[in-house]
């Protein structure tokens, strides 16, 4: 207890060093050429000027004016409605809530403990998370990522501790935020009907189990639901019905994930994103190898850590067909299993866990510096 102590308290430290130096790294390159001149349409203080790009600048419109234009409905309400609690005096404040509230080392701490009892493990792991492959979206905007990111570790924490209604309401709220919330009720299934069936080799037989799997499912489904709900009586419900309102899954935010970003199955795959796969590759290749070590072990039926290697394998897959596959290093921090595998590497194959390390530092360094130029990437 009192090793677990000290760690979350050094990590607390460590945790407030990293967000510091990011936005002091921010900040100092905020005088250079802006690729994207949208920081200087709100005015807001300078202090703010390097957090205010891209997808917070459309946060701050939809939070302001609601969902004025058809691409806007490609963002989840939850990021929105947390900026509307603050006028524009008190952003500064939002974000230093930001820092404190979503801090996720100390979760991931216990959510590593927890999965392998060796609290030196789990304190690796939590400071490699300190080298996110994105630290500016993560611990530095008023974006999705920090409250997505934290919590689903909080969720993912509960579910280690069965307590499946607080999980799903951490999941329930992290779908708000973003889209690919709703793969997080698959630790919910996975608890409440697959490991007690794997583990007697017969399915539950208290029908509780079926129908809290069906309520806590729905409600984390929720979030997707209604904006997709909204979305269809905004441009459906009249005269001027849109050509996608047809479609026999009318989703708003399928189309204009199309349209405005160009997804879809296989449509990235192209010569000229060939440098984004790239970029993109060593998360890939870590999370992915890590998964198929996971599942592929003698005691991938028992571990506790095959619902991640799920989601993770799940969620990479996603991304690489059907996404703009540099999404991916802004994602990756939501899911633990990135920290395990890098954990993995340092331990049992030091060579490459220096790689690791390497490239989380010098390209998290290359995303503070060149937060001011570099073009957005497609929300998913």
């Amino acid at each position: 207890m009192q090793t677990a102590t000290k760690h979350i308290s050094r990590l607390a430290f460590l945790s407030f060093l990293s967000q510091t130096l990011t936005y002091i790294l921010a900040y100092w390159t905020s005088n250079l050429p802006l690729f994207d001149a949208s920081p200087n349409v709100i005015s807001t203080s300078k202090w703010f000027k390097p957090i205010l790009r891209w997808d917070v600048f459309h946060f701050a419109h939809i939070a302001d004016k609601g969902y004025v234009y058809e691409h806007e409905w490609a963002f989840f309400p939850g990021s929105p409605f947390f900026l509307r609690l603050f006028n524009s005096s008190d952003i500064l404040l939002a974000v230093a809530m930001i820092f404190i509230a979503c801090d996720t080392t100390a979760v991931l701490y216990r959510l590593s403990l927890n999965h392998f009892g060796s609290p030196n493990l789990a304190f690796l792991a939590a400071l490699l998370s300190l080298l996110p492959s994105s630290p500016a979206t993560l611990r530095l905007a008023s974006s999705t990522e920090p409250f997505f990111t934290y919590l689903s570790y909080r969720g993912m924490l509960y579910c280690a501790h069965s307590n499946w209604l607080l999980a799903t309401i951490c999941f329930t709220l992290a779908s708000s935020f973003r889209s690919n919330g709703i793969l997080l009720s698959g630790y919910i299934l996975w608890g409440l009907l697959i490991q007690p069936f794997l583990a007697s080799s017969k399915p539950p037989t208290h029908i509780s189990a079926y129908v809290k799997s069906i309520i806590y499912s729905a409600m984390i489904f929720s979030p997707f639901i209604y904006h997709q709900t909204t979305g269809y009586m905004a441009f459906c419900a009249g005269n001027a019905i849109q050509s996608w309102c047809s479609k026999s899954l009318p989703f708003i935010y399928s189309h204009v994930q199309s349209k405005y970003w160009n997804s879809g199955f296989l449509r990235y795959w192209t010569l000229e994103q060939l440098p984004n796969f790239i970029i993109a590759a060593p998360p890939f290749l870590v999370i992915l190898a890590y998964s198929a070590h996971i599942l592929t072990s003698k005691e991938v039926l028992s571990s506790s850590m095959t619902p991640h290697a799920i989601h993770a394998c799940v969620m990479c897959c996603m991304l690489l067909f059907n996404s703009h596959v540099q999404i991916v290093l802004r994602l990756a921090p939501s899911m633990p299993l990135v920290y395990w595998a890098a954990a993995w590497l340092i331990i049992d194959h030091p060579k490459a866990g220096k790689w690791w390390v390497g490239w989380s530092v010098v390209w998290g360094t290359h995303v503070c510096v060149t937060l001011e130029r570099i073009p957005s990437t497609c929300v998913v």
